[in-house]
């Protein structure tokens, strides 16, 4: 997956991870690589992104 390429190392984690911080279903998969998206966007960019509410 070219999010796991691009993201700094410690950014996404594991599939354990993933399921012990957010859950086992696609959805929380889901959770997991916006935020990884997001956490990058920033360190590259140096901006904090603010969530739409």
């Amino acid at each position: 997956m070219a999010i796991e390429l691009t993201c700094p190392a410690g950014v996404l984690p594991s599939e354990e991870a993933v399921n012990l911080l957010y859950g086992p279903l696609p959805v929380h998969e889901g959770e997991a690589l916006a935020k990884a998206i997001i956490e990058t966007v920033e360190r590259l960019t140096g901006a904090p992104i603010k969530a739409s509410e």
